[in-house]
């Protein structure tokens, strides 16, 4: 038996590592007398790195531990060592994880231990630690990584052996990210690494529910949160099928599509557009006016300033508000099909794992807000109407794919929660929100416009997006988005009310708004104009997560594949296909304090991109799209008829 100790808070620790079977029947010895207890356990893993499907992947090992004692099972290679592991998953009554998601995911692939088995015995420190302040250190929050928790709450001076361990990597040759797979598995950093965070979140489980009962915080939050991180891992396990044939064809069409946008930009002077400051030299050059800076005092230009001078919307539309610059539209569609071709078509084509599939993760607790996250791809990123992409991603054999979202869930959301009769008024008689602003505010003549303009200025409550950000939006004149929202204020007064409430209730509260489920949201002391936005962002949030324990009560979380804002993901066998979108559309569908929360259930066909399709009137055209896709081409230009 291996001994590493070392003391934390002034208490001498230790962590073993079983050698032998005598030294796996004593961790077995200590894990009964656990078990006999009742007490809740620390557990973690090592692994070769962060992408759990791949094919290379390895488990290395599984450690337990309590406030004293730590137990690493090198299980690498080690029947005995894999089966007393597994033995003590499913002995052990309460477990602590921290990021418990990820090694749920890492525990059922590769040891066998079912997610449904492990998970409902399962506590995760991190999403404690959000429901207490979800802001990252660097946002002036508590801190949401083990380490820095348990600098402040366990020992100052808790030891950074992720610090000692990028050393021993770079001593062996490798890097921050290869270095966990070359490591030699009895590396004494290593081990002794593995150790000391069982045992440190063990030490900040109490701590960090202590702290929740302190703020009034609920169990049923956090009974809650648990919920949606398991339905969430089970669909990030289930994947999504790719068609490889139409990503490596996509890699290589987004590479050249960037390099002729990029030649395009060469003409104007800039050999990179990835070099901001050859940019904004050209675009001045050009005539162009630009008076936002960076906080280094060099000149703007990031997406939103490009599209402006660009006349293109956020969705990429023309807005017909000015003369396009050409310079800004070639950057902006080099940059877009270089960051497509990296981050989804590279990553789809090479993440794959034995199936050919892809497990995007998704992270059910990321901002401020709560809102969700989903990485490798950043499928959430992707533009709303955007096909191409989607297109990669394909539903079982047999299966349709299914869509199911919310109607203008955030402006309902508001209405609800600042109780605006005008606007519950329109929701109930089925009005189009955006033109019933709209006309209330220029009369029934309004224009397409007119709508656009009212649109962004409700989305800026959801948002936070300012006047100015509107204007260079829509193209309209600053003052003239002034004057909407000011119109929009005096139309539904009771949101300018609701909006002035909050920030009055948050400055009471020391900076913090307080949503219906009781969810905290620290603010910002110089932004606490965004507790509007933060309290829908959070609470439509909540909404789709209740919709999702909703749909695992009545068994549809095998159907699911991915929630992505206001939308459900999901495939099923072509026969129940609408059936299943029937009642996915169903268990999402609510009365929010009295406001109908709606959903539009759609069936596609064979690839997630063919429900986009029929809303790309130009896709049709796309001639090598056509040729490659005739069957799906021919079904989308039906449904268009």
């Amino acid at each position: 038996m291996k001994h590493f100790p070392y003391t934390i808070a002034g208490d001498e620790t230790v962590t073993r590592v079983p050698e032998t079977p005598a030294d796996l029947d004593e961790f077995r010895a200590w894990v009964a007398r656990k078990a006999t207890r009742g007490q809740t356990i620390g557990a973690d893993t090592e692994t070769t790195g962060l992408d759990t499907f791949s094919p290379t992947y390895r488990l290395r090992t599984v450690q337990f531990g309590d406030e004293r004692d730590a137990w690493v099972l090198q299980v690498e290679g080690r029947p005995e060592a894999q089966e007393a592991a597994r033995w003590a998953l499913r002995r052990l009554p309460k477990l602590v994880f921290h990021n418990a998601a990820f090694d749920l995911l890492v525990l059922d692939r590769h040891l066998g231990v079912p997610l449904e088995e492990l998970g409902p015995r399962t506590t995760d420190s991190k999403i404690l630690a959000h429901l207490y302040d979800p802001r990252p250190r660097h946002e002036g929050g508590y801190g949401l990584a083990l380490k820095e928790l348990c600098a402040r709450d366990v020992d100052p001076s808790a030891p950074d052996t992720q610090g000692d361990l990028t050393q021993v990597f770079r001593s062996i040759g490798e890097t921050k990210a290869t270095g966990w797979a070359a490591i030699d598995i009895n590396h004494p950093t290593y081990l002794q690494y593995a150790g000391l965070d069982v045992i440190l979140v063990s030490r900040l489980l109490p701590v960090l529910r202590k702290r929740l009962a302190q703020e009034g915080i609920r169990d049923a939050l956090v009974e809650f949160e648990h919920k949606v991180m398991l339905i969430c891992a089970a669909m990030e396990r289930r994947g999504m099928l790719v068609d490889q044939g139409y990503v490596r064809g996509l890699v290589d069409r987004l590479d050249e599509e960037s390099a002729v946008h990029a030649a395009k930009a060469a003409r104007y002077g800039v050999t990179s557009v990835n070099a901001p400051k050859q940019v904004a030299t050209a675009l001045v050059g050009m005539g162009e006016t630009l008076t936002e800076t960076t906080d280094s005092g060099a000149l703007k230009v990031d997406k939103s300033i490009l599209l402006d001078l660009a006349d293109l919307d956020q969705h990429w539309q023309p807005r017909g508000t000015r003369t396009p610059n050409p310079l800004a539209d070639a950057v902006l569609r080099s940059k877009r099909a270089g960051k497509w071709k990296t981050s989804y078509g590279v990553a789809m084509r090479d993440g794959l794992d034995n199936a050919g599939r892809i497990h995007p993760k998704i992270n059910s607790l990321q901002a401020r807000t709560a809102r969700m996250s989903i990485s490798g791809p950043p499928l959430q990123q992707l533009p709303s109407g955007d096909w191409t992409i989607r297109r990669a991603l394909l539903p079982d054999p047999g299966h349709r794919v299914i869509s199911v979202d919310y109607s203008a869930v955030e402006m309902r959301v508001l209405a609800a929660l600042a109780d605006e009769g005008v606007m519950k008024r329109a929701i109930a008689e089925g009005r189009d929100l955006h033109g019933f602003t709209a006309e209330l505010i220029y009369g029934p003549e309004y224009t397409s416009f007119h709508r656009k303009l009212c649109k962004g200025v409700g989305f800026g409550k959801v948002y936070g997006g300012g006047a100015t950000t509107l204007s260079r939006q829509t193209g309209a004149p600053l003052e003239d988005v002034k004057k909407a929202v000011a119109a929009y204020d005096r139309t539904y007064r009771a949101i300018k009310r609701f909006s002035s409430r909050l920030q009055r209730d948050a400055r009471a509260d020391g900076y913090v708004v307080r949503t219906p489920v009781g969810r905290r949201l620290p603010l910002d002391r110089d932004r606490v104009y965004a507790a509007t936005n933060y309290m829908v962002q959070s609470t439509a949030r909540d909404v789709l997560c209740q919709a999702l324990v909703t749909m695992d009560s009545v068994g549809l979380t095998e159907y699911l594949l991915l929630p992505i804002h206001d939308e459900c993901l999901a495939t099923a066998p072509e026969d129940v296909a609408e059936d299943v979108a029937r009642e996915i559309g169903k268990a999402m569908s609510m009365d929010f304090f009295g406001v109908p929360l709606d959903t539009d259930p759609e069936t596609g066909g064979r690839s997630w991109g063919s429900l986009y399709m029929k809303k790309a009137t130009t896709m049709i055209e796309h001639d090598s799209w056509y040729a490659a896709n005739p069957e799906e081409a021919a079904a989308a230009e039906a449904r268009r008829k």
